[in-house]
């Protein structure tokens, strides 16, 4: 198999090209730069050119690979310093890369991307097709790179594969810094002797072999079932468990401070898929992957640390403040170095007619002054003021020298261009150091000024939205009152759910109906997730919920509860609960003061409607009703049946019609003897020119079984009827 690999030098492209080798296929290498510094492991072919290059396609079609493998999320040519440029460069490199490849019509594209394009916690594990919401430019931008190989596969037929790592950690280069959760906490155990956990941060992380081993079998597999799959080991830890690990590990008196504030927040990646496809084998645990890093780290701890850091032990502490003398009194030792050269140099130099005129002692004062300026120019000023002291005294008179005005002109002509030297040397590196200052400080200005304006964006589209809901609330007031106004009285409920996902805009929206004092009866919902409670629950065991909506205030599911909804409230008459209202659809960010104001209005919105109701059938109660009996009459019951099929039709609810076998029987008698047997949310009614049914609500076929056995047990046949209204 032919593989061409696009991306920078690291230790993750070094981990693949191993792997590849080993397993015999071929491996060319496309670096991304054109003057590139990085050493790779042994590859066929290394191609040092720009993604944006118009080279790329003739370097594709001359190659041919069967594989090709762009790093994307790990790709070192992209620093991320400055995210807004670099998602430009990033975005269009890999358009360009994939336009070239999409052009050969063979052969299988890998985009590498990572957990970043989930920003936000997630309660369950986080399956492929879960929707991403990236936090950052970084982040949106392998979002973006995700979407384009997408849509390369649906509209050129181009095979790519999406593969998306959970917190990849490994052994790092000496000297490089990571970003993973492992080698943060590591570096700040170094740095500091102290270790910042949260124990209500969890996530996944998996180590550098085991990814490259199921990134293996994707590549080398004959035809991936599937558009995307999750790298990850689904072994769960949080900050305070990662931590205890590496202060066990590190063994110098790491403390770990306890950083436990604000909501739990997880992220852990979803391998079923991959699982299920190739099957999957961690091999290095968190007790070994994270022990390796320590050690290497702590091994290595001179290159991960600078001159300010106090270090995490005795022996580190001792190993810094030893590294900072030796660097203080470096340029010292350089200069007493020199100058026995430049001594020597002198000495040989006065037996020369050719160099005899050349001062060595102002070439090496000068030298100093260029490379370190006026501070060492002074030291070798004096140094080199004595080496002629001593150099004229071996053949002149002490006195003589002293005595003598040249010495002082030349002392002086030393000094004075040394020191200019030096000065200009101070000055410039002052001015160089000022303008790196002042570069880092706009560009930390640049920074704030751009999360400033993302959060203004965030809150303007915030404003803008609460304004425009504002305007359209107006309207969409009159909707609802205009809307269930036109419905039937036996209809309202059922498009009070429809219009309560639309105004909330949730889609996932359920009506309980109170039947009693403890439990509620399912009646409408828009989908299959909101119906997930079941068709009867006890309202009153949900202590935090019914606490909540019995206060006639709105229910927040703020602990993300799995088993209950994320917002609910009860709408009353008379006191008295009549309805409980349950969204499971709304996101975290949505759980808001505000949108809780939002459910109370339209609660009272629907409160209007089904008192309004509630009361026309009641004041009709007569004439709906066979005199004497719970039986609708037949042109009330129609209406009532035509209401139910109609609401099947649209999703909002099942109901099955079961047709009674009571020809000729009196009705009051039948209603007396079934009564007993059907539920209070169910309906009894005349059809089809005196036939009677029984409408049972929120019901399917299997769950009916029972029902007409109890009517069986009465004494009376009965029959599902299939009739469409």
């Amino acid at each position: 198999m032919v593989v061409l690999l696009a991306g920078g030098g690291s230790v993750l492209m070094n981990a693949i090209i191993d792997k590849l080798n080993k397993n015999g296929h071929r491996v060319y290498l496309l670096t991304g730069k054109k003057e590139n510094r990085f050493s790779y492991r042994r590859v066929f072919e290394k191609y040092n050119f720009s993604y944006e290059s118009g080279s790329i396609k003739d370097i594709i079609d001359s190659i041919k690979p069967d594989v090709m493998v762009f790093t994307g999320a790990y790709d070192t040519n992209f620093s991320w310093e400055s995210p807004r440029q670099e998602a430009v460069g990033y975005t269009a490199g890999l358009m360009n890369i994939l336009s070239a490849f999409s052009m050969m019509k063979t052969g299988r594209f890998f985009y590498l991307s990572s957990q970043e394009v989930y920003g936000a916690s997630h309660i369950d594990d986080i399956p492929e097709e879960e929707q991403q919401s990236p936090k950052g430019f970084r982040a949106m931008a392998m979002v973006q790179g995700e979407e384009i190989c997408a849509n390369y596969r649906k509209t050129q037929g181009t095979e790519t594969v999406i593969l998306r790592f959970d917190h990849l950690y490994w052994v790092p280069e000496k000297g490089k810094r990571e970003e993973d959760p492992c080698f943060r906490m590591c570096l700040e155990a170094l740095r500091t002797g102290k270790i910042s956990a949260n124990s209500r941060h969890s996530f996944s992380m998996i180590y550098l072999n085991d990814a490259v081993e199921q990134l293996y079998k994707v590549i080398s597999s004959e035809s991936p079932k599937n558009a995307c799959y999750h790298i990850t080991s689904s072994e769960e830890i949080n900050e305070r468990k990662l931590a205890e690990m590496i202060q066990e590990e590190m063994d110098s008196g790491i403390e770990i401070v306890d950083n436990t504030v604000g909501m739990s927040s997880r992220l852990v990646l979803d391998g079923g898929r991959f699982k299920e496809e190739y099957g999957r084998e961690i091999f290095s645990h968190y007790d070994t992957g994270v022990k390796q890093v320590v050690r290497f780290m702590k091994h290595h701890s001179n290159s991960f640390l600078t001159e300010e850091d106090s270090g995490g032990g005795l022996a580190v502490k001792a190993m810094n403040n030893f590294r900072r003398i030796l660097k203080a009194l470096f340029p010292y030792i350089e200069n007493l170095i020199g100058f026995v050269i430049f001594y020597l140099l002198n000495s040989r130099a006065a037996e020369s007619q050719f160099v005899a005129k050349l001062d060595f002692y102002l070439l090496y004062v000068l030298l100093f002054a260029v490379v370190y300026g006026q501070r060492q120019a002074i030291f070798s000023g004096f140094l080199a003021v004595v080496g002629y002291l001593i150099g004229q005294m071996g053949v002149r008179n002490g006195f003589d020298v002293l005595v003598d005005y040249n010495t002082y002109v030349w002392m002086a002509q030393l000094f004075i261009v040394g020191l200019v030297v030096g000065y200009l040397k101070d000055q410039l590196h002052f001015i160089t150091g000022e303008n790196k200052s002042r570069v880092s400080y706009l560009n930390g200005q640049l920074k704030d000024i751009e999360e400033i304006n993302d959060s203004n964006v965030r809150m303007k589209h915030n404003f803008e939205s609460q304004i425009v809901n504002h305007k359209d609330s107006l309207g969409k007031i009159y909707d609802v009152s205009s809307t269930l106004e036109q419905y039937g009285p036996e209809e309202v409920l059922f498009y009070a759910a429809q219009v309560l996902s639309k105004l909330m805009d949730c889609e996932d929206v359920a009506i309980y109906t109170v039947a009693n004092g403890d439990y509620a009866r399912l009646f409408s919902s828009t989908s299959p997730n909101a119906r997930k409670m079941g068709n009867s629950i006890k309202y009153t065991s949900m202590e935090e919920m019914y606490g909540e909506i019995a206060e006639r205030r709105v229910y927040i599911n703020r602990n993300m509860e799995e088993k209950m909804p994320m917002m609910a409230s009860a709408v009353y008459s008379e006191d008295k609960m009549q309805l409980i209202l349950m969204l499971w659809g709304i996101p975290w960010e949505r759980m808001t003061l505000g949108e809780a104001n939002r459910l109370t209005i339209v609660g009272f919105l629907i409160q209007n409607a089904v008192v309004r109701a509630n009361r026309y059938l009641e004041a009709l109660r007569n004439r709906r009703y066979v005199e004497g009996t719970n039986v609708l009459e037949e042109s009330a019951f129609t209406l009532l049946a035509k209401a139910f099929f109609d609401a099947r039709e649209k999703g909002l609810t099942e109901y099955v019609l079961l047709e009674i076998l009571a020809e000729g029987e009196n009705y009051e008698k039948v209603a007396g003897t079934l009564g007993s047997s059907i539920r209070q949310s169910d309906y009894m009614g005349i059809l089809n020119g005196g036939r009677l049914y029984v409408l049972l609500s929120n019901t399917n076929r299997e769950n009916a079984g029972g029902i007409m056995e109890r009517f069986r047990s009465a004494g009376y046949e009965c029959r599902v009827d299939e009739t469409v209204m």
